[in-house]
């Protein structure tokens, strides 16, 4: 009996000896999540973007129809996921759409310039349908969530193939919100993807409108806004610092203040009334010209840091 005593209080300092190193391993790991930011990413099916909000701004799905502004709708979605996710930080936007022998086109370059911006491309068949974009989001969904890149997923599309997604996604721990465009009848979602996601929200007209213009538009350019040479970036960025003035002025800083937690973004609204604004004053329209937009928010920027 008392050779077994030395062997039994070895083995219960052992014993105690091991918990404690487990507890404090517990302790280190959930210090570490406690501090480890939140992520998101947002996810856009551009096929269904198109198509949605094409059918609600001006009655057609058609492209070749009306003008989208992805770069402007792009901000306005960063600039919502901001609000959604106050202490979350963006690792980027994710645009899939479909492509003849996934050769971007100018549009899909211009949107593949945009920072915080990643482009994928699916391929079109004859009849300009996608293929291979609902694997795209799966194959990137999945494994941001599996490597614990993301908490939260934004998803923007309406296709039934992307329940797969989210399940996998949510399998890894990460929450998974669904973004649509308002139908004018009906749904343009699937049933069963609303069920799978963690939250659902709906964009109506007057979010979207702004950002779709009908192609036939451009043939009667707004008044003030001529299809003159194209200004210089030293110009633009004067006219963005120009606004900044004025907005100053006649707003107030506190106004312009608040503001700048979402720099170097602009709510999408705010970049809208810019972008209106400086086509005015340079008599020339920037839709469609990614750089200078930027070099736009640059000088506004520029203004109003120099002055608060």
């Amino acid at each position: 009996m008392n050779d077994l005593q030395p062997t039994g209080t070895t083995d219960l300092a052992a014993l105690a000896a091991g918990i404690e190193r487990t507890n404090e391993l517990l302790t280190r790991v959930l210090a570490e999540v406690a501090t480890t930011p939140s992520t998101h990413a947002i996810f856009v099916d551009a096929g269904y973007v198109y198509a949605a909000t094409g059918r609600l701004v001006t009655g057609t799905e058609d492209r070749k129809a009306f003008e989208l502004d992805a770069e402007g709708l792009i901000e306005a979605f960063i600039d919502k996921a901001r609000t959604i996710f106050p202490d979350s930080r963006l690792l980027r936007v994710y645009w899939y759409d479909g492509a003849r022998r996934r050769i971007h086109t100018p549009e899909q370059q211009r949107v593949a310039e945009l920072p915080d911006v990643k482009v994928r491309l699916g391929n079109l068949n004859a009849h300009n349908q996608q293929k291979g974009v609902d694997s795209l989001i799966r194959t990137d969904l999945e494994s941001l969530a599996r490597h614990r890149a993301i908490t939260d997923a934004v998803l923007i599309g309406g296709d039934e193939d992307l329940v797969s997604a989210v399940e996998a996604a949510q399998g890894y721990g990460a929450r998974v919100h669904l973004w649509g465009i308002e139908a004018p009848g009906g749904r343009n979602q699937a049933e069963p993807l609303m069920w799978e996601v963690d939250s659902a929200r709906t964009f109506d007209l007057d979010f979207c409108k702004p950002y779709v213009t009908r192609r036939t538009a451009a043939e009667h350019p707004e008044p003030g806004v001529g299809e003159g040479p194209v200004p210089s970036r030293e110009e633009v960025r004067f006219v963005g610092a120009r606004v900044a003035a004025q907005w100053l002025s006649e707003r107030g800083p506190a106004w312009v203040a608040d503001l700048l937690p979402g720099h170097p973004y602009l709510p999408g609204a705010v970049d809208q009334e810019l972008l209106t604004a400086a086509e005015a004053l340079l008599k020339h329209s920037l839709r469609g010209h990614a750089d200078l937009r930027r070099v736009l928010r640059d000088g506004f920027w520029d203004h109003v840091q120099g002055r608060l």
